[in-house]
């Protein structure tokens, strides 16, 4: 077991509680990086636009592992990304592990300002 990853998990969940009033799942998680990669500010999305904001989610998470690259934004500043080499074919449970290790790098900064802040206190 990866015990500095599964703290920095758990680290990552309880900001996400604290930021959001409750505890988010990876769905939840996913389309949080999504909204912040568009930068389209707070408004109510169709249901297309929702699908649309998971996407980006996915594709951000997934580039500095080299599964997508991001080829540019177009003129209402979406990103859009390119695949460049094929997710392997995993288990559930393997997927649900490397999107939760893709999410904490992801908000790396941000989990080791909550920790530094907590330490001195």
């Amino acid at each position: 077991m990866d015990y500095a990853f599964e703290s920095q998990w758990i680290r990552l969940e309880k900001l996400m509680d604290e930021r959001f009033g409750e505890p988010p799942d990876l769905t939840t998680m996913v389309f949080t990086v999504g909204l912040q990669e568009c930068a389209q500010g707070y408004k109510p999305f169709k249901k297309d636009e929702k699908l649309e904001v998971m996407h980006v989610g996915i594709c951000t998470l997934l580039t500095p592992m080299g599964y997508y690259e991001e080829i540019g934004q177009d003129d209402q500043g979406w990103p859009h990304f390119k695949q460049i080499q094929e997710i392997p074919a995993v288990t559930e449970e393997e997927q649900e592990l490397l999107m939760k290790r893709a999410l904490v790098e992801y908000f790396s900064a941000w989990i080791e300002g909550a920790e530094k802040t907590e330490d001195s206190q």
